[in-house]
């Protein structure tokens, strides 16, 4: 740790001993970026933000066009019990390659719908926003729900990952869950918070009950329903792997962080900065029983803002969390994009053959989406299509 970090993490320190807890934040947010200056202005009170993001690689944001509210419910009150034999077959053809600008923007095409919805709960309110495809008529279809970093927002989100294209190709629904300004004032997801940590509490809770309100009302497949995000997004995401494996039937994490990183604002700089602690999947089921969710890891090993160690601490937790013990089998592939970044993918399996969970390390990546869309913030197009692979692995599960 530089002179620079170190006047920042004893400023932040000393904000911190006298509750001010905003100016600590400000703190470290400057230390992160090279831009250490002791803060002597009192600040406003409120709940503790950390904000998990760096420089914006390159680029600004871009809103989508515009849509009009409408009904996307199910026509009719469709339903269709037998999952479609097409989910996520189509639009993803090499498992291994890139497919850099082969998606959509977060524009809406002819027919399909990027519709506003909010959701209320005792642990309080967020807004989200859902993409409907041109092709979804009342039929069973997956649902991802996507999780954005910290200063970003579902539009931005949607443009970054080019999500909204694939579920155009692939036939599916896109949830986009929106931080609060008054939760956090980054608008990060609050996974550091104990409180947010939990099954039936806070933000996992809100986030959980946004998914099922989209599932009431739209024919959503059964076993199908998926939850991914990016640095503050991805350490949720792995956040609702661990508390509600009844819900989501995969995870993708993408520069986040291990459930139980971090408790409190000095241990969340810590882990971001030097990889948490490693964590056994706490029994969350409901059934006495732990159960490792299968998941992605998508990290760049050029991450100055949250340490690549952490995509290694989040193997290790769910390892940590395997209830029969046993060691999986891995094996390696390395690859890399024409003109851009090479990689280097680790698949592990379970005992009867079946892939619990993928790890990339992106070489040369920092802290950005990768093989995102630069009109998106926090993307670098020149690695591995992480929105297709996350895409194509959840396609190789769901929930029986």
């Amino acid at each position: 740790m530089n002179d620079q970090m170190q006047s920042g993490m004893a400023e932040a320190t000393r904000l911190t001993q006298q509750g001010r807890l905003d100016e600590a934040t400000a703190a470290i947010q400057r230390a992160l970026g090279g831009t250490f200056v002791p803060s002597t202005e009192p600040g406003s009170s409120g709940d503790a933000p950390i904000d998990v993001t760096s420089r914006i690689v390159k680029g600004t944001r871009q809103r989508p066009a515009a849509s009009r509210r409408t009904a996307g419910r199910r026509p009719g009150g469709a339903t269709q019990t037998t999952p479609s034999p097409n989910l996520f077959t189509r639009g993803v053809g090499n498992p291994l390659g890139t497919a850099v600008g082969s998606a959509a923007s977060a524009g809406v095409p002819e027919g399909a719908r990027f519709l506003e919805g909010s959701y209320t709960n005792g642990a309080g309110t967020r807004s989200y926003k859902l993409y409907v495809p041109s092709g979804y008529t009342g039929q069973d279809v997956p649902l991802i729900v996507m999780l954005h970093g910290c200063t970003q927002n579902p539009d931005d989100f949607a443009t970054g990952t080019r999500m909204n294209g694939l579920a155009e190709e692939n036939t599916f629904l896109v949830a986009y869950p929106a931080q609060s300004g008054n939760a956090n004032m980054q608008k990060c997801w609050n996974w550091f918070q104990a409180s947010d940590q939990q099954r039936g509490r806070g933000e996992p809770s809100i986030i959980a009950g946004i998914t099922k309100q989209v599932m009431d009302e739209y024919s959503v497949a059964g076993g199908r329903v998926y939850v991914a995000g990016m640095s503050a997004g991805g350490a949720m995401a792995a956040i609702l792997g661990a508390t509600y494996p009844d819900l989501y039937a995969a995870v993708g994490v993408h520069s986040g962080l291990a459930p139980g990183a971090a408790h409190d604002l000095s241990s969340a700089f810590t882990a971001m900065r030097q990889g948490g602690p490693v964590v056994a999947q706490p029994k969350n089921t409901g059934k006495g029983i732990q159960e490792i969710v299968p998941t992605i890891i998508f990290h760049g090993d050029g991450d100055t803002t949250v340490h690549p160690r952490n995509g290694e601490r989040l193997l290790a937790h769910l390892d940590a969390g395997d209830r029969d013990g046993s060691s999986p089998r891995v094996s390696t592939r390395r690859g890399g994009v024409p003109g851009g970044h090479e990689y280097t993918r680790f698949t592990y399996k379970d005992g009867e053959g079946r892939e619990l969970v993928e790890r990339w390390s992106v070489h040369g990546l920092g802290h950005a989406w990768s093989g995102g869309s630069y009109p998106g913030s926090y993307t670098d197009p020149k690695g591995p299509d992480a929105s297709a692979e996350m895409v194509r692995f959840f396609g190789q599960h769901h929930r029986r």
